[in-house]
């Protein structure tokens, strides 16, 4: 399959231990009632996001590095099902562990994690990236890039909870914007203007930039920085805006107070529905 479309390749393996030092030196200032409170995941409060990010690295270890066959989803059960039941059942046994036990975990299993990612050929065919094209061997590149933006985001969320910012400078954060613009063709997917469409984007703040989004044959592209043609439709929104609306941390009708749109307001609009999990 031809992944031109998706954008330029994406090296993000040298940015997880970066992005785990300051989750690690975050958690190791929490105090108990830090780790009690509620986050944006419903029903899951600081504890149960850590766990979750714990459980994150063994499976990936495990299935990976380790060819480990785990059992897959039970008859008739969809995959955001299936995903959401397994990550809860490894919640639910982790809320017995203490908040020391799960930093250990983490501080431990990472630059295994971190060996895991430079062992990979990039270029190579892995695991499908659903909300790029669910069903389609993804490039690995972009798979790991969906890792890192996962991670990240999880850290923002307990950043969130506890009222401490962070991670977010240029450096962190740029790689979770422009991956997440990679999940646009697949969002506009219904969208079938004439060929050479071009929608821009505009990114503001932390982690910020232009990408242009160009309708093709059979689905559109992506493209770093402004279109030489005018655009149909200028999106712009800030960095802290984006990756909540990718991650489903806002509504679209929070959102849009935030994003001022020019022109096709059907077509910007869209970029609101942007989906960059599995749900």
């Amino acid at each position: 399959m031809d992944w031109s479309w998706v954008g330029p390749p994406l090296d993000t393996r040298l940015l997880f231990p970066l992005e785990r030092a300051g989750f690690l030196t975050l958690l190791r200032g929490l105090d108990p009632d830090d780790w009690q409170r509620p986050t944006v995941c419903p029903g899951w409060r600081v504890h149960d996001v850590v766990a979750h990010v714990v459980h994150d690295y063994i499976r990936k270890l495990s299935g990976t590095r380790d060819r480990q066959q785990a059992p897959g989803p039970w008859p008739g059960e969809s995959l955001p099902g299936f995903l959401h039941r397994v990550n809860q059942e490894f919640v639910d046994v982790a809320r017995r562990w203490s908040p020391r036990v799960l930093v250990d975990l983490l501080a431990h299993l990472g630059p295994q994690l971190d060996e895991l990612w430079a062992s990979l050929d990039l270029d190579q065919t892995g695991e499908a990236v659903s909300w790029a094209a669910p069903g389609v061997p993804a490039p690995v590149w972009l798979d790991v890039a969906r890792e890192y933006t996962e991670y990240w985001v999880h850290q923002q969320q307990v950043r969130d909870a506890v009222g401490r910012p962070g991670a977010n400078d240029e450096h962190l954060a740029a790689p979770v914007t422009d991956t997440f613009l990679r999940a646009l063709p697949h969002t506009l997917r219904d969208y079938s203007p004439d060929l050479g469409t071009c929608l821009h984007i505009q990114v503001t703040g932390p982690g910020g930039g232009n990408w242009t989004i160009e309708r093709r044959n059979t689905t559109w592209a992506v493209i770093r920085g402004s279109s030489a043609q005018p655009a149909a439709a200028l999106v712009e929104l800030p960095s802290e805006c984006l990756w909540r609306v990718a991650t489903r941390g806002v509504t679209v009708e929070t959102a849009r107070e935030q994003t001022t749109i020019s022109g096709d307001q059907t077509l910007g609009s869209a970029v609101l529905n942007l989906v960059a999990i599995i749900r």
